[in-house]
């Protein structure tokens, strides 16, 4: 199982869009895939399911993410609170255990089915809260405290939870454009990211910030396995991150263009992006790619077209492209 998120600091970038695509292609190809929506917009999780459905379960357990587990299982009725884990419940849910420093349940609730081979975990509003305690515990890990490095290792520990019941090939992670501290766990602890760009200056600058932050995490996490015993590295991946490559998004086909680029200013924007690359992602974090790899967009000279409403309408009816 290789646990890969889709990530740009740059909202707009179909970031969401391809992941969901991506996530339906894999399916079809008869790998079994699971999506963690960790996002609390929770874009992805409106592509995959009905509002309806959505607030269900986010009712259902509203009352242990208000309170706790311990109060839940006081005050509520045990049927009801045993019935929490047989159908699908959040990612903040399934988080809040560690967030709440108590033993982490036994039953893993079962994701939603989106398609054949393919599964979603969904996110809700309130993910925030594990981010803060994220934060608040973060200088523990370099102690060796328990409970920190849960905190820090708990969403990868649930892709491997999850995929050891159910097989799956692989466990993709929608995140949110930012490059605060949850977003600094996920990347540091998946197996691979590739970034989705747009033609533009605002990917060439995400590409940027991206490689100068992933450069200061792997920094700290590699401080952090120097310092606390062998046994909980094995909470960590065994090899750093990997950066898959990169997409283009939102290009539309020209006559007597080359490239087929919607303008000759986007395709000088993209000629620019391998170069950034190499300035500011650290070659270990791509020594697997071939210059050639750098030098080329994930599909090559294919075209992801912005496809004007279709996107839109690909969400209302839950399906992909």
């Amino acid at each position: 199982m290789k646990i890969i998120s889709v990530f740009n600091n740059k909202g707009g970038v179909g970031k969401t869009t391809l992941t969901y695509h991506l996530a339906h292609i894999l399916a079809e190809m008869d790998k079994k895939v699971l999506i963690l929506d960790m996002d609390s917009q929770c874009n992805m999780t409106l592509y995959g399911m009905q509002e309806e459905t959505l607030e269900k379960i986010w009712r259902d357990e509203d009352y242990v993410i208000d309170n706790g587990f311990e109060s839940a299982k006081q005050q509520m009725k045990e049927d009801d609170f045993n019935n929490l884990f047989k159908t699908t419940r959040t990612m903040h849910f399934l988080l809040k255990s560690v967030e709440e420093g108590i033993s982490d349940f036994e039953e893993l609730p079962p994701p939603i089915n989106l398609a054949n081979n393919l599964d979603l975990i969904p996110s809700r509003l309130t993910l925030f809260q594990y981010e803060n305690k994220i934060a608040e515990r973060w200088t523990g890990i370099f102690l060796g405290e328990p409970l920190p490095i849960r905190t820090v290792t708990r969403i990868r520990k649930l892709a491997e939870l999850y995929s050891e019941k159910n097989h799956y090939d692989f466990v993709i992670i929608d995140t949110s454009p930012s490059l605060g501290i949850l977003n600094k766990v996920i990347i540091s602890t998946v197996d691979g990211f590739m970034i989705p760009c747009l033609p533009d200056m605002f990917s060439l600058y995400g590409i940027k910030n991206i490689g100068e932050v992933l450069t200061k995490w792997q920094r700290d996490f590699s401080i952090c396995l120097q310092f606390i015993s062998k046994e909980k590295c094995k909470a960590f991946p065994k090899k750093p991150v990997r950066f898959l490559g990169y997409t283009i998004y939102n290009a539309k086909k020209g006559e007597n263009q080359k490239y087929n680029w919607l303008t000759k200013a986007h395709f000088d924007y993209v000629q620019q992006i391998p170069d950034t690359i190499k300035k500011h992602i650290a070659e270990r974090v791509r020594e697997h790619l071939s210059e050639e790899m750098v030098r080329t967009s994930i599909g090559n000279d294919a075209i992801m077209h912005s496809h004007n409403t279709l996107t839109n309408m690909a969400q209302k009816y839950k399906a992909p492209i």
